[in-house]
């Protein structure tokens, strides 16, 4: 069991006092019998109603509403967690899905089945071509190896580039620029996963490594893809690793743009705020 420290601080500062509108905070990691919350501290000015509640994934979500204007807007969360996953390969896939191609059971291809369609179909493709391209439509071969070729090929072949600009980039875009963010990498390849007909999300979370010691860090993406006899299976297209105690889930979705830590708006200025973001993740 390893215990971890995550501090996010999110600052928004604008030009003049402004109407802060409802906001959405995901930050509270995922529980389950691999992850347990020791302690939670959130600090949110100006004065401020919150209420938690969760969405239709599970995520933990808190709406966050103000009752005056401020010129600032300061979100300040501090949690300790007890994190049990310490072998990422210890797991059995089922017997009738150890081989790719394989069909889902029909006891949950119902709830699998919006996790199989692809969400830039337009672009379907653009990806399928580079899934041929990297062996991965020819023949029958082990479901691990293929998630597993998937992963190590957006790793080696594209260039990470930190992206602060809203949302994702299309599967297309990444490819044609061979790079992108680690939402990038997350995005393309859970529209490869669902090319091939396997379920897989996207998941927002924290990343505990030597520059998230440090500090000055920011928040993590990579994709979990559904395995029967596993269940939900992470793999981070940024580092081309299988996930482990170092990944620390927040929240899940279909979509890769429906889960940022922190979505709102304001009434106020045009000119866009000032914003800072320090995210630190430590081993305790």
């Amino acid at each position: 069991m390893k215990r971890l420290q995550i501090k996010h601080l999110t600052e928004y500062v604008f030009s003049a006092p402004v109407i802060l509108q409802t906001h959405f905070l995901l930050l509270r990691p995922r529980e389950g019998h691999d992850v347990r919350i020791e302690s939670s501290k959130l600090q949110i000015s100006p004065a401020y109603h919150i209420k938690w509640y969760r969405d239709v994934f599970d995520n933990s979500l808190a709406a966050v509403t103000f009752p005056q204007q401020s010129q600032q807007l300061s979100i300040h969360s501090e949690v300790v967690i007890q994190h049990y996953e310490e072998a990422p390969f210890d797991f059995l896939i089922a017997d009738y899905a150890v081989y790719y191609p394989f069909t889902y059971a029909h006891t949950e291809w119902a709830d699998l089945a919006a996790f199989q369609q692809p969400l830039f179909a337009h672009e379907q493709y653009a990806v399928n071509q580079w899934l041929i391209d990297l062996g991965l439509r020819h023949g029958q071969m082990t479901t691990f190896a293929l998630l597993n070729t998937l992963n190590q090929a957006i790793y080696q072949q594209f260039r990470y580039q930190l992206r602060e600009a809203a949302g994702v980039q299309s599967p297309a875009q990444t490819l044609a620029l061979a790079s992108g963010s680690c939402r990038d990498y997350a995005t393309l390849f859970i529209e490869a996963c669902r090319c091939l007909g396997l379920a897989s999300r996207f998941v927002s979370g924290y990343l505990h490594a030597p520059a998230t010691e440090a500090g000055n860090a920011t928040t993590h993406a990579w994709a979990e893809v559904y395995l029967p006899g596993t269940g939900w299976k992470g793999f981070d297209p940024t580092s081309g690793l299988v996930t482990s105690f170092q990944h620390i889930a927040v929240a899940v979705a279909r979509n890769p743009e429906a889960i940022p830590p922190v979505a709102g708006s304001f009434i106020g200025p045009a000119d866009l705020p000032i914003l800072r973001v320090n995210v630190q993740v430590t081993l305790l």
